[in-house]
């Protein structure tokens, strides 16, 4: 635990951006999971709907840092590949 104030509101911050990250990050896995499901299912419209979603949603967590930019590209292009 920290004694210096700084640091103590350096690790308050930190949780709270751990956390912000953690929810951006399961919300891309459940909406990948649910497009990748509904394409399996034949559902393809809902599943496009979902798609374009999903790699909005990866754009701006690669904008804004949380996903680095590779990582974003490999999971849209991976997610690319059912609806081609």
């Amino acid at each position: 635990m920290p004694n210096i104030s700084s640091a103590k509101k350096r690790m308050r911050n930190s949780e709270k951006k751990r956390l912000s990250n953690k929810s951006v990050k399961s919300s891309i896995k459940t909406l990948s999971s649910k497009a990748i499901k509904l394409h399996q299912e034949g559902k393809k419209d809902e599943a496009l709907k979902i798609f374009k979603k999903v790699t909005s949603v990866i754009d701006k967590a690669s904008a804004k840092g949380i996903l680095h930019k590779n990582t974003a590209a490999h999971k849209k292009s991976a997610l690319s590949k059912l609806f081609k």
